[in-house]
Formats: structure tokens, C-alpha cells, sequence
């Protein structure tokens, strides 16, 4: 791990609500005056959206109804450990973009004078020096397996993990509302996906370094049948740190500034699902600060 060139690694499954903690870095990263480099999971996806669907035929056609962006075979493990190593040595690395719709594929090919679509990647780029941190948001920011640990190369690792059927029910309604998935593919989507998830996903929870996980007050035994997604007032958010000395966790602190909130183990603080936000910022910016502090010295 590198104090010259930090790493930061925000992990959530697909649905989890990975976007809230990034926007609470970057509001961190704004005050602080930092320059990131921003590395979106999805760019580490070794297969374009047309090829990926091949290969889920493919896979299907030899009885493996497994096949997806959960697991090594759909991603290139290997290249975003690399990168993670190489930053925090030298303060750069090769990144590209998956490119996600017609906007982002004008922007990239205004760029690079290319003729991207959506569904598929930019070329890989050089990444400049002179940025204070790498800031990764995907899926497999901790990942590990037998020949590869991106994990080991993780100065700072963040978790955002909803208890499942929450989980379920918001990637439900952003499958349906962001691409126009029906209820029945999408829960084909997560049973396709459920191999990798256990495997590959999960995992990487152990690995972090804080813990976000919003639990609803509502019912949601039936996630496939829920109209709505439980408000932030109708959860609480179970926010555990696996080593608070390292974070250095004021917990004396966080219980007085956030009304309501109450420790259930000697490193988790449960805090009000509507104060989520609010936490993540008295929690990630002196951590951030600190780690600045340690790059300038």
C-alpha cells in the first residue's frame, strides 16, 4: 500500500447504492481541494454489452447458467490489480471507459476521435501524473482469488451492502427505470448471477475497512413483489469499521453529532437511515484529511 499515492476503493454489488458513498467522497475530495482519479468498475468488464451477450448464449448452449459480470471470466481481474499496484507506486496506470449511452459515446468520441457506441470501451489511457489519490467505485474494488488480490493494493476499502432483498428491490427499480428491464429479467439476471455473487462478491466485505449497510424498518419479505423502495426514514444504516484505531473512529464524537444513533458492538454504529449522508461525511473526511497529511509529509 502506498502513502505517496493513496488507493481508495468503494465495493457494492450491483443495486447496492455504491453512488451515495461516491458522491460523499467526492463533496470530501471538493473541500479538500483534491484531484482524483475517478476508476469506474465497469471499465474492468473484459467483454462489450454485444459480446457479453454471445458469450451468455455460448455458456447457456454448454449447460452453464452462470455465466456473468460477477465473475473472472467476464472481467479482467488481473489488469485492474495492476493498475492498483502500479498507482501506488508511481502515481499512474493504464484506465479506459465503458461507455454507458449515447452521451458519454459522443463526449469519448469527441475526445479521441473515435466511433465508440454505447456498450462498448475507449481505448486504454495513461493516466497523468499529478493526481493526489486513485478513487475506484465498482464491483470488485476488493476482489481476490487464488492468483490475484487487488485488495492487497487498497490503502482505504469501503463496503455498501444493503441486507439482499433491499438490495434486490433497488437494483429491481433501477434495472426497470435506467433500461427499461422488465421485473422477470431482471430476477433472471440475479439468479444467473447468485454463483458469483457468493463467490466473488460477497468476500470482499471481509476485506474492507468500513462497512455501510442500510437495513429497511418495512417489510420486505417479498422483494420481488415490492412497489416501492423503503425510504432513508424507514432504515437504519449498521456502519462497522474491522479496525477502528486504523480509521481512527471517534465514536464519542459520531454518537454526538448524529441524533439517535447508538453503538451495537464495540466497532458498529448504527445511525438513522436519513442520516446517512451526514455520517459518511464525518466519517470519510478526517479520514481522507489524514491520508493527505501522510502523503504531504
Amino acid at each position: 500500500m502506498s502513502v505517496k499515492h493513496p488507493v481508495v476503493a468503494v465495493t457494492g454489488s450491483s443495486g447496492a447504492g455504491t453512488t451515495t458513498v461516491k458522491r460523499a467522497f467526492e463533496h470530501v475530495f471538493r473541500r479538500e481541494s483534491l484531484t482524483p482519479v475517478v476508476i469506474e468498475g465497469d471499465s474492468f468488464h473484459s467483454l462489450s454489452r454485444v459480446d457479453f451477450r454471445e458469450a451468455v448464449k455460448k455458456a447457456e448452449a454448454l449447460g452453464n447458467f452462470s455465466f456473468s459480470h460477477f465473475g473472472p471470466e467476464a472481467n479482467h481481474f488481473d489488469k485492474l490489480a495492476e493498475l492498483f499496484k502500479t498507482y501506488g507506486e508511481t502515481g499512474t496506470g493504464k484506465k479506459r471507459y465503458y461507455i454507458h449511452s449515447d452521451q458519454e459515446a459522443a463526449e469519448h468520441n469527441a475526445r479521441l476521435n473515435t466511433n465508440l457506441k454505447p456498450g462498448e470501451f475507449t481505448p486504454w489511457e495513461d493516466i497523468p501524473l499529478g493526481s493526489d489519490l486513485l478513487f475506484y467505485e465498482g464491483l470488485h474494488g476488493l476482489v481476490k482469488t487464488d492468483t490475484i488480490d487487488a485488495s492487497a493494493h487498497v490503502d482505504l476499502g469501503v463496503g455498501v451492502v444493503p441486507i439482499i432483498n433491499l438490495e434486490w428491490i433497488q437494483k429491481i427499480f433501477r434495472d426497470n427505470a435506467e433500461r427499461g428491464y422488465s421485473a422477470e429479467a431482471t430476477v433472471d439476471t440475479i439468479l444467473r448471477r447468485m454463483p458469483d455473487y457468493v463467490k466473488h462478491i460477497t468476500p470482499q466485505f471481509s476485506r474492507t475497512d468500513i462497512n455501510f449497510q442500510r437495513v429497511p424498518t418495512v417489510d420486505t419479505s417479498n422483494p420481488f413483489i415490492t412497489r416501492d423502495i423503503p425510504t432513508p426514514d424507514e432504515s437504519l444504516v449498521i456502519i462497522r469499521f474491522s479496525n477502528p484505531k486504523k480509521i481512527g473512529a471517534d465514536f464519542p464524537y459520531l454518537l454526538s453529532m448524529i441524533p439517535n444513533s447508538f453503538m451495537s458492538r464495540y466497532n458498529t454504529i448504527v445511525v438513522p437511515g436519513g442520516k446517512m449522508s451526514y455520517a459518511m461525511d464525518l466519517i470519510l473526511t478526517p479520514v481522507i484529511h489524514n491520508m493527505i497529511e501522510q502523503r504531504n509529509a
